[in-house]
């Protein structure tokens, strides 16, 4: 399983991204990809859209299921990844790299410290 150190975790199964001192790229973990299985729908937000922590910004679909995607921290939508809606596979293919979901200006910078490392995040799922 692919954890790269350099991103931040949720249990929720998002990885999120620095990509300035307020700025995050959000997306799902390869774990998550795995375990949904075929991905053929992503629902996104809209651009100028405010995510709240811990609350659903949009929902991707598997063959098997629907799953809720949860924002890792609060802000304004700054740029959602379009390709996504042609090409849902990226997910399964590529979910830290061409997957990304949407980029999120923060509220406060500091939530960044709350979440978990890549150490952390893979004792939440081995313990699943």
């Amino acid at each position: 399983m692919n954890l790269p150190e350099d991103l931040r975790y949720t249990k929720e199964h998002e990885w999120i991204k620095k990509e300035s001192d307020n700025k995050v790229r959000i997306g799902i973990t390869d774990f998550a990809q795995d375990e949904l299985g075929d991905i053929v729908f992503v629902e996104l937000p809209e651009e100028g859209d405010t995510v709240e922590a811990d609350d659903s910004f949009g929902s991707v679909e598997s063959v098997k299921t629907v799953s809720e995607l949860y924002a890792p921290v609060k802000g304004t939508i700054v740029e959602i990844n379009e390709e996504l809606e042609d090409s849902p596979e990226l997910v399964n293919e590529s979910p830290y790299e061409q997957a990304w979901m949407i980029v999120v200006e923060l509220e406060d910078a500091s939530e960044w410290d709350n979440l978990l490392t890549a150490e952390e995040y893979k004792a939440i799922i081995e313990e699943d």
